[in-house]
């Protein structure tokens, strides 16, 4: 059995770029960085970035358009492809990409607000004639955290 499988949480590098196939269809084309941290031998503290061009179709690529912008946090799950092609100087060209199965939306740096979420049943939660209110209070479920300290002795495995 084969696997080509890629999670990834990063930031974007760039605004989405969209374009249309001529089927009408529509890719985006994205840059995520992720960060690596290390000490190496003499224990000094290391970090490395890569940046990964990933690649979205369809009703995907649209609400990566729509809602995501540069620095904004998101988990992927993909597959990575090769392509290739000629180049006006006649040298073969490669381009390593992530397509892009699926994805979630991380946090926003300065918080999330309400009118912000985006519900995957299509609907905007807002009904007709009703105009959407930055800030309003959501439907939303909060976890309530206790504010004692928890004792490991107190749990039950």
């Amino acid at each position: 059995m084969y696997l080509n499988k890629v999670f990834l949480i990063g930031n974007l590098t760039r605004d989405p770029e969209i374009k249309a196939l001529p089927s009408g269809s529509k890719v985006a084309s994205i840059s995520l960085a992720t960060n690596r941290v290390w000490k190496d031998q003499a224990g000094a503290r290391q970090e490395a970035t890569e940046y990964h061009n990933l690649v979205s179709f369809g009703r995907q690529a649209e609400n990566l358009a729509q809602y995501a912008r540069k620095g904004s946090s998101l988990f992927v799950e993909g597959r990575i492809q090769t392509r290739s092609w000629d180049g006006q100087d006649g040298k073969k060209n490669y381009r390593t990409e992530i397509i892009i199965d699926t994805f979630q939306f991380g946090p926003k740096a300065g918080g999330f607000a309400a009118s912000d979420a985006v519900r995957p049943t299509g609907g905007s939660g807002i009904s007709d004639g009703e105009a959407p209110q930055k800030g309003a209070p959501a439907d939303l479920d909060t976890i309530e955290y206790p504010d004692e300290e928890i004792n490991l002795e107190d749990i039950p495995f």
